[in-house]
């Protein structure tokens, strides 16, 4: 409350100012902050009050992270103001005032020392010119203490002297201090000028103090101080920083003299409030105008080329800038602009050129050229360019060189790198560096290091939202789930306020039972008032991981109005990951007929994907036909899709002739296809297919070609492949180690398939069922119940394919007992619901061992309706055991379920011809000869090796 009072009081005394240029009723107006005594350090507590109750902007610019700032710094402009012109009659002192003065042009500390002992000896310190300019010059050299001894010990201080020093420390970026010096200066002097106010202007605005910054422009004009052009330009620049562009153009349009530095406030002020095309209109008015461009235009223009990719106007300014002189090391600003322009319009080779045509590099030179290379996925010719940086005498990494690294180590899972990064870090104190420190947290959290990014956060001595936001989302992404909710309450118990990114990085925690924390969080959400659609997005993701999908369509329901692809997206893609592929076909249904959104890629894959799981095949066709209307039927991966969807139908010629006359492939088309084949029993073309490929194979290729042979019973190809993926370092992939169990073990390899599956250093579920079900094939029941318990002791979880290959096992082996109880393990141990694949082998089991009477029973005991499969299962047991009399009751029942399946005809023909009962076989041959079926005839392949 009294803060809030003292800030009323300061506004009410400034604005009670009278319209005359009595310094001494300003000073009186700042005289009613203070209490009743006037010290110095009131004075200090009042005007710091003035300072701290502005609001804060971050002014963090993504287009212009290796600019350099656009606006002229604060000793640049006091170098173009009136100096004090006195008169010396001192011979010495003048002597030593000359000198002092061009050494500020390029001072050095050694230099500056001397003329300090200089002045010393001949007493020229006395005067108050020599010491201001003494004090500017250790400034410039460095030295920012010996520039404060200097000014505390000039005894009497006049205007300049007190600009010089407020100058310095907004130069150096202390700008409180800055501020706190104006204070001072108030009760010392009682009056100040135009330069005191640009000044004083340049640190409220690099501190992001709006409102006491309008306040000084209030007292500008009262003061009549408006009509200096160096005020304007400060003026225009504060507003269009602070986002208030009206005000800005008001003040550019009144002003009577414009130069390059007004323009340049414009254009700067624009490109940094993101409206880019702005920026470049005001550059076309100031060449137009008749003012020339300098080095601060020219960057600026770039940077706004460089953020709407214009690739030619920003060559055009290019050539520019070389015609004007602008091109050599003394504007190493312009030369920087450039390498960003050509690194984000992927011109990476003239981003080179520029570089290289530096002679005197600076640290932003370097850092634009490293964050080039790593954006074009040169990694490591950027690795290469930091070391050559770090060799370099004159300029070192930075905080920004390690955080444009830094994300290079997190998306490649290098560790040790990373740690050395921040070993270099801790040598050269970058790690005090907010951006620094959370780019470490993230590099860790993304490597495994969980522990190195939570001892970082416990140590940081200050934290932002960004911290926080980073540890969330690590959490989250590395299974800790309880750890990113828990974060995310003590986020909330200390006030902070939380953005939508801060949403996107706990929602992920929010897994299949943490549906509840999701509700609180959605709670929250309509509390703050958060609309933000990514963030409602996330939160309709959860609710469809967690299937709830009444929420999902309710959530979604609400935000339909201004729902954009990326929400029908959400819940297309949600849907269709899940097994929701029913809802995701009505979902994309309803955003072609009610919205005015038009689908993009990755809605046509999910749909495409959804339509081939559940062999829709005209809804599959017409989304098709749909896509080939759409200029989007050219995208590569939605013609991968239709690839994939229909090789999932059978139709492997539709398929062929989608990839045949593909204008572009992939590696992924040709996956697609060799597993479509494969996929299809179609190995022959498999292979043919593999023979022609144009890339490299990869694991998925390698999966292919091997089920490819494992169909063919093609030993001597699958034993070529294993030495491809051998000699290509691809052999410990679990994926291909699984396919080569198999196909050694169906080529009647049982010793190979054993060898490659204990020498396999990663072990998946998929080799252990490769492995069991190997050693099914072969008869070795018991073995292949003794591979289960070890498997279960690896903490590896059974699946359903798990049973599968266990009770196909059993049946082999005649191990009927062992059989019945994997059968009750599974859904009272495991939580697995039988699937008709299983129901399939149990009858199989029972079959085979003449407990036709048992298998019946247990059929009847399913559930669910069963699968026409479970009753041919038990039909073929019939024949086998010549039980003709159930063979025929449940041949009858399956001529009705499946009246187009051979194989049942053709058993029963079998039993009448068993039974010697022709007369019925020829009836029942009769029957498929009148419904047009045939049998598909056998083939047998020998694998002959030739030459």
């Amino acid at each position: 409350m009294l803060r809030g009072l003292k800030a009323i009081k300061i506004q009410t005394a400034l604005h009670l100012l009278p319209f005359n240029n009595s310094i001494q009723n300003l000073h009186a107006a700042f005289s009613l902050l203070l209490p009743f005594n006037n010290s110095i350090q009131n004075l200090h507590a009042a005007f710091s009050l003035l300072v701290g109750g502005g609001s804060h902007r971050t002014p963090e610019d993504p287009h212009m992270r290796f600019q350099t700032a656009v606006s002229p710094s604060a000793h640049q402009l006091l170098d173009e103001m009136p100096q004090r012109d006195m008169f010396v009659p001192n011979t010495t002192h003048s002597r030593v005032l000359y000198l002092l003065r061009c050494s500020l042009h390029k001072p050095d500390l050694i230099t500056i020392n001397a003329l300090h002992c200089l002045a010393m000896k001949t007493g020229s310190l006395a005067d108050i010119s020599s010491s201001t300019s003494l004090l500017t010059g250790y400034a410039r050299a460095g030295d920012l203490s010996s520039s404060w001894s200097v000014f505390g010990g000039i005894v009497t201080k006049d205007v300049i002297c007190w600009n010089a020093m407020i100058s310095v420390n907004v130069q150096y970026g202390r700008f409180h201090a800055a501020l706190r010096l104006f204070g001072e200066m108030m009760k010392d002097v009682k009056e100040f000028d135009s330069t005191t106010l640009l000044v004083v202007l340049s640190a409220l605005s690099r501190s992001h103090y709006f409102e006491q910054g309008r306040v000084l422009h209030g007292i500008g004009l009262k003061l009549k101080m408006d009509s200096n052009s160096f005020l304007g330009n400060a003026l225009v620049d504060m507003y269009a920083k602070f986002g208030d562009l009206s005000s800005a153009e008001s003040l550019f349009g009144n002003m009577e003299f414009r130069d390059a530095a007004s323009w340049n406030s414009m254009m700067s002020g624009y490109l940094y409030n993101g409206y880019p095309e702005k920026s470049l209109s005001y550059f076309r008015k100031m060449v137009f105008s008749g003012v020339h461009p300098d080095s601060m235009s020219l960057s600026c223009v770039i940077s706004a080329c460089s953020c709407l990719g214009e690739l030619r106007f920003g060559e055009c300014v290019h050539g520019w800038a070389m015609k004007l002189g602008y091109d050599d090391t003394s504007h190493v600003s312009v030369a920087n602009a450039l390498i960003s322009f050509y690194s984000k319009c992927d011109s990476v080779s003239a981003a080179e050129k520029v570089f290289g045509g530096l002679i005197d590099k600076d640290v932003v030179s370097w850092n634009a050229m490293i964050d080039c290379l790593v954006e074009s996925g040169r990694v490591l010719e950027a690795v290469v360019l930091l070391r050559k940086m770090q060799l370099h005498r004159e300029v070192q990494p930075d905080s920004v060189t390690v955080v444009v690294i830094l994300p290079v180590c997190a998306e490649l899972s290098l560790l040790r790198e990373g740690k050395s990064l921040h070993g270099f870090a801790l040598r050269r104190e970058l790690e005090f560096a907010l951006s620094v420190t959370n780019s470490l947290m993230d590099m860790y959290m993304k490597c495994d290091g969980l522990r190195y990014a939570e001892h970082l956060f416990k140590v940081m001595p200050s934290r932002d939202l960004v911290s926080w936001n980073t540890m969330i989302a690590g959490y989250s992404s590395n299974g800790c789930l309880k750890e990113a909710q828990s974060l995310f309450r003590e986020l909330l118990r200390l006030g902070l306020r939380c953005s939508s990114s801060t949403i996107l990085a706990v929602l992920p925690s929010c897994s299949c039972h943490g549906l509840q924390f999701g509700n609180s969080i959605h709670c929250w959400m309509l509390k703050s008032g958060f609309s933000n659609a990514s963030a409602v997005n996330a939160l309709l993701l959860v609710y469809i991981n967690c299937r709830d999908m009444v929420a999902s369509f309710s959530l979604f329901w609400s935000i339909s109005e201004v729902a954009d692809v990326d929400s029908w997206n959400t819940l297309i893609v949600g849907c269709t990951k899940n097994g929701y592929q029913l809802e995701s076909l009505e979902a994309f249904n309803l955003m072609r007929s009610s919205s005015n959104v038009n689908a993009d890629s990755i809605t046509l894959v999910s749909v495409l994907s959804a339509s081939g799981s559940l062999d829709f095949m005209f809804h599959g066709m017409s989304v098709h036909g749909f896509i080939t209307k759409m200029s989007i039927g050219s995208d590569l991966q939605v013609r991968n899709s239709l690839l994939t969807m229909y090789c999932r139908f059978g139709d492997t010629e539709s398929a062929e002739l989608i990839f045949h006359t593909s204008p572009c492939k992939n590696l992924c088309s040709w996956n697609c296809m060799i597993s479509g084949f494969a996929q299809n029993k179609d190995g022959i073309r498999a292979l043919e297919l593999f023979c022609h490929m144009q890339f490299e194979p990869n694991e998925i290729t390698i999966v292919g070609i091997l089920t490819a042979c494992t169909q063919l019973g093609a030993l001597r190809h699958g034993r070529e492949i294993n030495g491809y993926a051998f000699r290509a370092g691809l052999h410990p992939n679990a994926f291909i180690s699984a396919a080569l169990v198999d196909m050694y073990s169906k080529c009647g390899r049982l010793e190979t398939a054993t060898q490659v599956f204990k020498t396999s250093t990663e072990k998946s579920i998929a080799s252990w069922n490769s492995m069991i079900s190997a050693y099914g094939i072969h008869g070795y029941g018991k073995k292949a119940i003794e591979l289960f318990h070890e498997m279960c002791e690896s903490d590896t979880r059974a699946t359903k394919s798990t049973f599968i290959s266990l009770l196909a096992a059993c049946s082999y082996s005649g191990l009927i007992d062992e059989g019945l109880w994997l059968y009750n393990q599974m859904s009272e141990e495991y939580g697995l619901t039988p699937t008709p694949e299983h129901h399939v082998c149990m009858v199989d089991m029972l079959g085979r061992a003449g407990r036709l009477a048992e298998a019946y029973e247990f059929i009847k005991q399913i559930p669910t309706k069963p699968a026409p499969g479970v009753w041919g299962a038990l039909l073929s047991a019939c024949k086998d055991h010549n039980n003709l009399q159930m063979g025929e009751s449940i041949a009858e029942h399956l001529f009705f379920l499946e009246p187009e399946n051979v194989g049942y005809y053709v058993s029963l023909s079998n039993m009448y011809a068993a039974a010697a009962r022709w007369s019925d076989a020829v009836e029942v041959r009769r029957m498929l000869q009148d419904r047009g079926l045939k049998k598909p005839p056998g083939c047998s392949l020998l694998d002959v090796r030739v030459g």
